[in-house]
C-alpha cells in the first residue's frame, strides 16, 4: 500500500472507530450528565434520538455533496463539526446544550462515515480496495464495542465531559492528517443536483413522529397534540415521496421499494438497529439507577459488554453459515434468538443481579450478529450492480431511522410505567423494573416481527464467507459494506 493510500486508511479508520465509539458511550454517560445538568434523563434521550435522527437526514446527502463538492473537503467539513460539537458538549452547563451538540454531531458522524467511506474507495483498487474497506469495518465494529467501556472508564476519572475531549483532540488530528495525505476526487459523471428537500422532509417526517413518541405520557395518545404531531409527521412523508419522485437525484430511488429482498432486509436493518440501541439505554439507566444494581459508570460499560462484544466476535462467523444454509434461515434464527432474550427480560423482578441478566445479553447479542451480517448483505445482493450505491444508503438511513424511533419508543414506556407504577404506590425499584420488563416487551414483539419477516423475503446470493465477509459482518450493525455477495465483487479472501 503506497503511503498516501495508508494516510488515508489511518485518517478514515481512526475517524470511524472514534465516531462510532462516542456514539456508543453516550448512553452510558447520561446519568452523569443528568446529574450535572439537572435535565432527567428522561428528556437526554434527545441527546441519543436526536443524533440518530439528523444521522437519518444527512447520511445519504453527505455522500452526494462529496461526489459533488469533493469528497475531502466534506470529510474535513464533518470532522471539524464534530470537533465543535465536542466541544459544545464539554462546556454544557445545560442539558439543553448537551442535545443541541449531539444533534450537529449527528450530522457530523453520518458525514464522516459517509465520505470516509468514499475516501477509502477511491484511495484503492481491487483487493487492496476490499482490504481497506474491510479494515475501516472492523475499526467501526471495535469503536462501537469499546465505547461502552470507554465511556464508563473516563466518567470515574476525568468526568463526563473527558470523553468529548479526546474525541475532539482525535478528530483534529485526523484533519491533520487528512489535508497531509488525501488527495481530492469527485465524481464527473454524476450529476450536480442536491436533493435539499429530500433531507429536510426526512427530518420533518421523524422530528414530530419521535416527539409525540416522546410527550404521549404526558399528553395522552389520543390528545390533540399527540394526534397532530402524527398528522405533520404523515404529511412531511407523503411530501417525501412526491418529492422522491420528482427530482433528478432523489435521496430515496422509489423504485428500489419494488425490490422484495431490498425492502425485508431493510426492515431486518431497522428493527436490529432499533432494538440495540433501545436495549443498550434501557440498561444504562437501569443498572445505574441506585434503587436497582447502583453500578458505577464503569460497572455499567462492563455489564454491557455480553451485548457489545458479543455481537462483534459472533458476526465473523455468520457469513459461513449464511453460505451453508441460506440467508433468510440466519436471519430468522437470530431474530428468534434475540426474541426469547427480550422475552426473559420482560420478566425483570426488584430483586434480580447482574447474573440474571447475562443470558437475555448473550442470546441478544448472538441474535444481533445471526440476523445483522445477512441482512446488511442481502441488501447489496438483491440489486444490480449500478443500484448497489443506493441500495445501500437505503440500509444505512434506516440503522438512524430505527434507532431514533426505538429509542424514543423505549423510553417513553420505560417513563411512562415507571410513573404509574409509582402514582399507585409501588416501590421505587418495582417501578423501574416494570418499566424496563414494558419496554423489553414492545422489543421482543419488533424482534418477533423480524422472524416473521424472515420468513416472506426471497431467496437471494449469500455471500461466500471470506475474511472480508467476516469484517463487513462485523460491522453490519453499523454499516453496509460491499460482500461477495453484491454484484460486482469478486470472492475475494
Amino acid at each position: 500500500m503506497s503511503t498516501r493510500a495508508g494516510g488515508v486508511l489511518a485518517a478514515t479508520c481512526i475517524s470511524t472507530l472514534v465516531v462510532n465509539a462516542n456514539t456508543s458511550a453516550v448512553s452510558i454517560l447520561l446519568p452523569a450528565i443528568s446529574e450535572d445538568t439537572g435535565m432527567s434523563v428522561t428528556d437526554l434521550q434527545w441527546a441519543v434520538t436526536g443524533y440518530s435522527l439528523v444521522g437519518a437526514a444527512v447520511i445519504v446527502t453527505s455522500g452526494s455533496l462529496g461526489d459533488v463538492f469533493g469528497r475531502k473537503r466534506v470529510f474535513q467539513l464533518g470532522l471539524l463539526l464534530f470537533v465543535v460539537s465536542c466541544v459544545i458538549i464539554a462546556l454544557a452547563q445545560s442539558g439543553g446544550m448537551v442535545i443541541a451538540g449531539r444533534v450537529i454531531q449527528g450530522a457530523a458522524g453520518a458525514t464522516i462515515l459517509a465520505c470516509g467511506l468514499s475516501l477509502l474507495s477511491v484511495a484503492n483498487d481491487g483487493e487492496e480496495q476490499l482490504r481497506a474497506v474491510s479494515l475501516w469495518g472492523a475499526a467501526a465494529a471495535v469503536g462501537a464495542a469499546a465505547g461502552p467501556l470507554l465511556g464508563g472508564l473516563l466518567v470515574d476519572f476525568t468526568g463526563w465531559q473527558g470523553l468529548f475531549w479526546i474525541d475532539a483532540v482525535v478528530a483534529v488530528v485526523c484533519m491533520v492528517l487528512t489535508f497531509l495525505t488525501v488527495g481530492e476526487s469527485r465524481d464527473p459523471d454524476r450529476p450536480r443536483s442536491i436533493d435539499y428537500a429530500g433531507t429536510v422532509l426526512i427530518a420533518a417526517t421523524l422530528t414530530p413522529l419521535i416527539f409525540a413518541f416522546t410527550k404521549s405520557g404526558d399528553w395522552g395518545w389520543l390528545s390533540a397534540a399527540t394526534l397532530g404531531c402524527f398528522a405533520v409527521s404523515i404529511a412531511a412523508g407523503y411530501a417525501f415521496i412526491v418529492v422522491e419522485g420528482r427530482v433528478a437525484v432523489p435521496l430515496l430511488d422509489l423504485a428500489l421499494l419494488r425490490n422484495r429482498v431490498l425492502v425485508g432486509s431493510t426492515i431486518a436493518i431497522l428493527i436490529g438497529a432499533g432494538t440495540i440501541n433501545g436495549l443498550m439505554y434501557l440498561l444504562s439507566l437501569y443498572f445505574q439507577d441506585p434503587a436497582t444494581l447502583n453500578f458505577s459508570p464503569l460497572e455499567a460499560g462492563l455489564a454491557t459488554l455480553p451485548a457489545t462484544i458479543g455481537l462483534v466476535v459472533v458476526a465473523p462467523l455468520v457469513p459461513k453459515l449464511a453460505a451453508k444454509f441460506g440467508g433468510r434461515q440466519t436471519i430468522g434464527v437470530g431474530f428468534l434468538l434475540t426474541t426469547i432474550g427480550f422475552v426473559i427480560v420482560g420478566f425483570t423482578d426488584a430483586d434480580w443481579k447482574y447474573m440474571a441478566f447475562l443470558l437475555p445479553l448473550v442470546l441478544i447479542a448472538v441474535g444481533m450478529g445471526l440476523s445483522n451480517g445477512p441482512a446488511s448483505s442481502a441488501a447489496t445482493a438483491a440489486v444490480p450492480q449500478s443500484q448497489v450505491g443506493g441500495a445501500s444508503g437505503v440500509s444505512n438511513m434506516a440503522r438512524y431511522v430505527g434507532a431514533a424511533v426505538a429509542t424514543a419508543l423505549a423510553a417513553t414506556i420505560y417513563g411512562t410505567v415507571i410513573a404509574n407504577r409509582t402514582a399507585d404506590g409501588a416501590a421505587q425499584a418495582d417501578a423501574l423494573a416494570a418499566g424496563l420488563a414494558g419496554a423489553a416487551w414492545l422489543m421482543a414483539i419488533f424482534s418477533f416481527l423480524g422472524v416473521l419477516m424472515a420468513l416472506v423475503m426471497k431467496r437471494h446470493r449469500p455471500p461466500a464467507g471470506t475474511l472480508d465477509d467476516a469484517a463487513a459482518s462485523a460491522a453490519a450493525a453499523l454499516h453496509t459494506l460491499p460482500t461477495s455477495a453484491t454484484a460486482g465483487v469478486g470472492t475475494g479472501r
